[in-house]
């Protein structure tokens, strides 16, 4: 770096417990649902910490909030985020260490009094998680220009809660379109939310992309009848249909390459101990590194399913919920990353992200890279969740030369 700039890393660690007390579990982790109460005060509280650095704050029709410093120059911006909502038992640095990180970043600048050439920024994205809205990801989703405000705002939650409505009611429903503000660059510090790097000699991570995701939700219908009275061949079980699905998509993760399968979700109704189920949803997550063997494991869950059903009378229905193709990372601001390490002496090693995250739907628009640091017992999406201090302060040091860099390129 042209200046020699560093993150003040106690306010960094003191930002991050400060938003972990919002929605904090017992358990010592956040449960902050996007939408809910716990995330209005989420949202309130990074508001207050932007305009306490004199930055421009906006939100837009989808609630993505963004922290503006302006540039030298008029042009494309180079934006830094991540998200501040969390899953139903979330750990305190999901999404929340890249927003705080790239608060520091602009806080640093502050601090240093320099202004780059280009406007730099700052979002927290709503409804990465998908935890509460459908699909994840849903405000890089809207902002990228994937799918559409009323489209957004129509998704329901489980419950029945509108988004639109939940947005108006805790007052995030913003008057900016979203994208208004173009990108020159894109820049992600995440934890890992894996084992990779602590288990393979430590190091922060270079991330090359993100694999290819395709989530399906299934309802199974058979037949409800009595546990006790009904003889096992006369029975039209949704429940062991998916089971059997269940134990079918993981068997593919043997004959596939990098392929991986998990189902989150598994209601059954009634609900009953002694009722075979006549209804059962379940989800599928399917992912690869590559579109090919991904699109070639939905297939053969699908043909099983069709076989399924036929041989069992169940019906089975197939909805997306969220589909996203592989995505490769600009290699000019992968080699920034890198090169910023180095400048900071961190071993640093390239990998593709097992996850998505907001870098995935801002690489629409412009070049994007992500920097990783580990997850102390590859542990993420769990009150454990734990990274050190040292490689959160180290991560944002990177973030901020990286951001830099490309900010006055």
């Amino acid at each position: 770096m042209s200046t020699n700039l560093r993150i003040d890393g106690e306010r960094l660690l003191s930002r991050l417990a400060a938003l972990s007390r919002i929605g904090a579990t017992p358990e010592g982790g956040c449960r902050r649902l996007a939408l809910t109460d716990e995330d209005k005060a989420g949202r309130d509280w990074l508001v207050g910490e932007l305009k306490a650095l004199g930055l421009d704050v906006r939100v837009d029709a989808i609630g993505n909030i963004v922290g503006i410093l302006k540039g030298q120059e008029d042009g494309p911006a180079v934006i830094m985020g991540s998200h501040i909502d969390t899953v139903g038992t979330g750990g305190r640095f999901d999404g929340a260490l890249g927003v705080i990180g790239g608060v520091e970043v602009l806080a640093a600048l502050r601090d240093a009094g320099v202004t780059p050439k280009r406007d730099m920024a700052v979002i927290a994205f709503t409804n990465e998680e998908g935890a509460r809205f459908h699909p994840d990801m849903l405000g890089s989703y809207v902002w990228a220009g994937g799918m559409s405000v009323d489209a957004a705002h129509a998704e329901k939650d489980s419950e029945g809660a509108v988004l639109g409505t939940e947005l108006k009611r805790i007052g995030y429903h913003g008057a900016e379109q979203p994208g208004f503000l173009p990108a020159h660059a894109y820049l992600e510090l995440h934890i890992e939310q894996g084992p990779v790097l602590e288990s393979e000699g430590g190091g922060l991570g270079a991330v090359t992309g993100i694999q290819a995701i395709c989530w399906l939700e299934l309802t199974l219908t058979g037949r409800p009848s009595h546990a006790g009275t009904t003889p096992m061949r006369y029975r039209k079980d949704p429940g062991l249909a998916a089971a059997r699905i269940n134990i079918f998509a993981n068997e593919l993760t043997k004959t596939i390459p990098g392929q991986l399968a998990n189902s989150g979700v598994i209601r059954t109704w009634p609900g009953n101990v002694n009722v075979v189920p006549e209804t059962v949803v379940m989800t599928l997550d399917l992912r690869n590194p590559l579109d090919a063997p991904l699109a070639e494991a939905e297939a053969a869950v699908r043909k099983f399913c069709a076989e399924l059903s036929a041989r069992d009378d169940i019906s089975i229905s197939f909805r997306d919920l969220a589909r996203f193709p592989a995505t490769p990372f600009a290699e000019e601001l992968i080699a920034s990353v890198e090169a910023s390490a180095a400048e900071f002496g961190l071993p640093i090693r390239r990998m593709i992200s097992g996850a998505g995250h907001d870098a995935q739907m801002m690489s629409r628009l412009c070049p994007t890279a992500m920097v990783f640091i580990p997850s102390i017992g590859g542990l993420s999406h769990n009150p454990a969740e734990l990274s050190s201090d040292d490689d959160m302060v180290a991560g944002a040091n990177i973030l901020l030369s990286a951001a830099w860099r490309a900010a006055n390129a």
